[in-house]
């Protein structure tokens, strides 16, 4: 072998890290032996793997993307294989956009395991545009997100319409109605996820009012929004599915639907064309379709 795994490690590791410093203190290695290993990759592979940029470290070139996610697939099997393991490999890593996981995830991963004793099922969280990324290296093999702003290479799987609807602290005068209004809405300070993708599609929600958006807070903790909208500081959009109730702090908020039903998006799994192939991602799929069909 051309490589070894050790070799192979480490470019992960830096891949992962985006710098031979962070990935040595990762490792617990020395910087010059990472260095040498992204070296030796380079040199094995004939093409960079990596752009050095000053002041940013190393982002990967297009053909270290692609090598990556070679390399990840690699190091399933090989953590397969060595397990002693028989049969399809039955790993699986799941991205999980971070305003859907806790609603979804580990519901969803625990009652596929159920019926998948044998499969090992990793989480890992992130926002839109990390997914994408970890899709694109390989990091990920499937991903639970939203549908907007999913770039075409990767493939689509609906799951289940995510109607966005407002938030607004109890005894609020729009509170009492059956459904508010965009123009209504606009009239507040507004409360905004300021995720990638997620802050511009509440915007352009309100941006079809006649009234200037009034932005008085943003943050990427649906929590926080919750809670900040629940002592005042303004009203809020989702598009997660969550119940009225209390927030941390115990006061209350009330979810209400937006009038004139604006279009929904899909809550979808994201998986590139390769993925796809594997058993274990094709059961997880339709299990997945099935458990959004009849969530309860």
């Amino acid at each position: 072998m051309p490589l070894t795994f050790r070799q192979v490690e480490f470019l992960l590791a830096v891949a992962e890290a985006g710098s031979t410093a962070a990935a040595s203190r990762a490792l617990n290695t020395s910087q010059p032996s990472v260095s040498l290993a992204i070296a030796r990759c380079e040199e094995v592979f004939g093409q960079k793997l990596f752009v050095r940029i000053p002041g940013r470290g190393m982002e990967l070139t297009p053909f270290g993307q692609h090598k990556v996610a070679q390399m990840h697939e690699l190091e399933k099997q090989a953590r397969w294989v060595l397990s002693g393991g028989e049969g399809t490999p039955e790993f699986l890593n799941l991205g999980v956009f971070s305003t859907l996981g806790p609603r979804y995830a580990p519901q969803l991963v625990r009652r596929f395991m159920e019926t998948r004793p044998d499969a090992e099922i990793r989480i890992l969280e992130g926002d839109l545009q990390t997914l994408f990324d970890w899709l694109s290296e390989g990091r990920i093999d499937v991903a639970l997100l939203y549908d907007f702003g999913v770039p075409s290479n990767f493939a689509i799987t609906p799951l289940m319409a995510a109607e966005p609807y407002a938030l607004l602290p109890q005894g609020h005068r729009l509170a009492r109605q059956p459904a508010v209004s965009v123009e209504e809405l606009a009239q507040e300070p507004v409360i905004l996820m300021n995720l990638p993708h997620s802050r511009g599609y509440f915007l352009s929600l309100l941006q079809n009012a006649s009234f200037p958006v009034q932005v008085a807070h943003e943050t990427g903790s649906i929590e926080m929004l919750r809670s900040m909208v629940a002592n005042g500081f303004g009203a809020g959009l989702l598009a997660t599915d969550l119940p009225d109730g209390m927030c941390y702090d115990g006061n209350p908020v009330v979810r209400v639907p937006l009038a004139g039903h604006p279009p929904p998006h899909q809550i979808a799994l994201a998986h590139r064309g390769a993925a796809v192939r594997r058993p274990v991602v094709q059961a997880f799929t339709a299990f997945a379709k099935a458990f959004f069909t009849r969530p309860d």
